[in-house]
């Protein structure tokens, strides 16, 4: 970032609905994104991973809300498929940017992703990818 420049905010919606702003600057919010979606494009099929997951394999565990942000404005939604990538319970997102959450429901289970109730079956379909 120049000197005397203002950081990038990036928008984070809150669980009460309100909204907050996450300054990466302009290199660390290209770089973050792009980590993030490297690491989600390495999500084998019929798997899902956390955003904490993703977080942490990206290299700040910290990061979730920003892998949350990062995939709503997911610039290639053919090869990043951000739909496999779920909360730590299991479950979707509401928000889902590319047809709310019944589409990511879709989407998981024609790659035979199984649910209880509402939520993926995280014992057996939680990719299994060491953070170093």
């Amino acid at each position: 970032m120049l000197e005397g420049s203002l950081p990038v905010g990036v928008p984070i919606e809150g669980k009460a609905g309100y909204k907050r702003t996450i300054c990466l600057g302009d290199d660390m919010e290209q770089s973050a994104f792009e980590k993030i979606y490297e690491v989600v494009k390495q999500i084998p099929y019929g798997q899902v991973a956390t955003y904490g997951q993703v977080a942490a394999l990206a290299g700040n565990k910290r990061w979730a809300r920003v892998v949350g942000y990062a995939l709503h404005v997911n610039p290639d939604p053919d090869n990043i498929p951000c739909y496999r990538v779920v909360n730590k319970d299991g479950r979707v997102s509401d928000a889902f940017a590319f047809g709310g959450g019944n589409r990511q429901v879709e989407l998981l289970k024609a790659e035979g992703v199984e649910f209880t109730g509402d939520c993926v079956d995280m014992a057996q379909y939680q990719w299994e990818r060491p953070v170093y």
